[in-house]
């Protein structure tokens, strides 16, 4: 346990490597600026989360927001016809319980995907420091505003693209996100099994599972070890060009 709060706490502190793209660099910036913004000015309540662990549940009162630290989580929501349906993966530097702004209540249920930790801050404790410090304003509504451009993005993705392609966007989107928070973007590890993959993108198990084969029989991406979980991505741009080859096939 010491190891890993160790681990977090490197992560919490991470500033930008020289070494990183320009816009990832911006992006790990960002996430270092916001912490240190929440910190300076609230009370953060810090809380590590391990594999399985519930942050807070669909329906629970809303009055505190969370900001992932390090680790990952995934957002669950019941749909109509009672089933559990993945709404969203939430990586180092995302809100969570935005949704909760709405009507006073959480969503959704917040679930971390591997050994995680966040920072919880009261949401009326949040206003009040923001009229002295006008910043954690604009910091709430950058969040927001992601937030908002991520579920744009991903409704595009299930609804334009045929479902090869939709395979490799998520793959593409998970090694860009990760690049973005200053980690290796050629190697993931997917915390999801195949049918939550599919549930997330409005696809069967079997169409995920056959849309990984065609990407590693097309040696864009590898498989580490026995549990297809870890995957090696050689070129992250080759994952794009799939997508878009995919695109213009289907539109002929």
């Amino acid at each position: 346990m010491i190891e890993a709060l160790s681990q977090l706490e490197q992560g919490a502190a991470r500033r930008p490597d020289p070494a990183l793209p320009s816009a990832e660099r911006q992006e790990v910036h960002r996430i270092a600026a916001t912490l240190e913004l929440l910190a300076k000015h609230l009370h953060c309540t810090r809380r590590v989360l391990h594999a399985g662990d519930v942050l807070y549940h669909a329906g629970k009162p809303f009055g505190q927001l969370h900001v992932v630290t390090a680790g990952m989580f995934k957002l669950v929501q019941l749909a109509a016809d009672g089933r559990e349906q993945l709404v969203g993966v939430k990586f180092r530097g995302d809100w969570l319980g935005l949704d909760g702004m709405a009507d006073g209540k959480k969503a959704c249920d917040a679930v971390a995907l591997d050994t995680s930790e966040v920072w919880t801050i009261g949401y009326r404790a949040l206003l009040e420091a923001a009229a002295d410090e006008p910043a954690l304003l604009g910091a709430l509504h950058a969040a927001m505003g992601r937030e908002i451009y991520g579920e744009r993005e991903w409704l595009m993705s299930v609804c334009s693209l045929p479902t090869e392609a939709r395979v490799a966007d998520f793959l593409l989107w998970w090694a860009q996100t990760q690049e973005a928070r200053g980690l290796r973007g050629d190697q993931i590890c997917l915390r999801l099994s195949r049918a939550e993959i599919g549930n997330y993108l409005g696809m069967t198990l079997e169409s995920v599972s056959r849309g990984l084969s065609r990407l590693r029989r097309e040696h864009v991406i590898a498989f580490i070890g026995k549990g297809r979980h870890d995957l090696h991505i050689p070129d992250v741009a080759a994952l794009s060009a799939f997508v878009q080859r995919r695109v213009a096939t289907d539109l002929h």
